[in-house]
């Protein structure tokens, strides 16, 4: 990837230049054409947990959240890379026994909250942490209520599963590619691979998408497109990228991070979808990245606290002293 990577955020150290994280993006319009292109739009990734809202697609079309009683929570959770607090397990938890369902039922795994009083909470208590606490356990909980309504077996996650072929069927058009294969994402889900054009081309299509009118497809991509802007702190959570670049915006965008440096952003108002993806997995770098394009955008205010946290934000030393910066590289700006 690093061949057609292009310099997208520096770390300044002083008057030198220590650092430079590569990596590409690109800009889809409505109609799946590029606006904007760093790097080589044909770059196939791994979109990790940026493609939550394409995997929870099948939920709503199939009928399934609506049999359910889902509310717009429970599908801002389904999208969710949560911080496993109280706010965001609680749900999960209500989520399992209305099913009629436990937390063995889930298929993700465990591992500690995010969230600090989560995370202190368990270790006052000596207590493991359980699979609502992984940071995609909403996704799982959309997975298992799609699951009940199909009538498949308790394994879910398997890629031949039929909650796994409609959410592929799902990526591939929503993509418009046929994707190379997949592998397995940290939750244990099949994760499934596009181009980066194709991963832009599915969130533009998201930002295109309205409720009132069109069919199954668009009214549930409306859906869960609302339910993010909504609900932002059931999303990702406090201090997180997701939740305060959206709340800066005031509801108007909605985006998602994925691990190892993938970002994508639904502008509904623009009908423009942004995906990018850092060649070294940096966070810090997509986050800067990701408020650079925005604001190059127009959607987010490069001045407002949030996003000056992720682009042109000082970096301390263990004195507490300024000692480095991140910023965008010229290319972004």
């Amino acid at each position: 990837m690093t061949g057609t990577a292009i310099p997208m955020a520096e770390i300044w150290r002083g008057n030198f230049l220590e650092s430079i994280h590569y990596g590409q993006a690109v800009v889809c319009d409505e109609t799946g054409q590029i606006t904007r292109v760093w790097g080589d739009p044909g770059q196939v990734i791994l979109p990790r947990s940026s493609c939550k809202m394409v995997q929870a697609l099948p939920l709503l079309e199939s009928g399934a959240a609506d049999a359910a009683g889902l509310s717009e929570e429970h599908l801002a959770l389904a999208c969710a890379s949560h911080q496993g607090g109280v706010m965001h397990t609680d749900r999960i938890a209500r989520w399992l026994t209305d099913l009629g369902l436990t937390d063995d039922d889930l298929r993700c795994g465990a591992h500690m909250p995010r969230d600090k009083q989560a995370f202190r909470a368990l270790l006052c208590a000596e207590s493991a942490p359980r699979q609502i606490h992984n940071n995609c356990s909403g996704k799982h909980a959309g997975f298992l209520t799609l699951n009940q309504h199909l009538g498949g077996n308790r394994d879910y996650i398997a890629p031949d599963h039929p909650v796994q072929h409609t959410v592929r069927e799902a990526f591939e058009e929503m993509t418009g590619e046929s994707s190379p294969g997949h592998a397995i994402d940290g939750c244990s889900a099949p994760n499934f691979a596009t181009s980066l054009q194709g991963l832009a081309r599915a969130m533009a299509r998201f930002a295109a998408a309205r409720a009132d009118f069109g069919d199954a497809r668009e009214r549930a991509a409306a859906r869960l497109v609302r339910a993010m802007r909504r609900y932002p702190d059931l999303v990702a959570g406090k201090g997180r990228a997701c939740t305060e670049l959206m709340q800066a915006m005031k509801g108007r965008v909605a985006i998602k991070t994925g691990a190892e440096g993938v970002f994508v952003a639904i502008l509904p108002e623009q009908r423009l979808g942004v995906a990018l993806k850092i060649a070294d997995g940096a966070t810090r770098a997509a986050e800067c990245a990701i408020a650079a394009i925005l604001a190059n955008l127009g959607a987010l205010d490069p001045e407002h606290p949030a996003a000056r946290r992720r682009m042109n934000a000082p970096l301390y030393n263990w004195n507490g002293l300024k000692a480095a910066r991140i910023q965008p590289a010229s290319a972004l700006c």
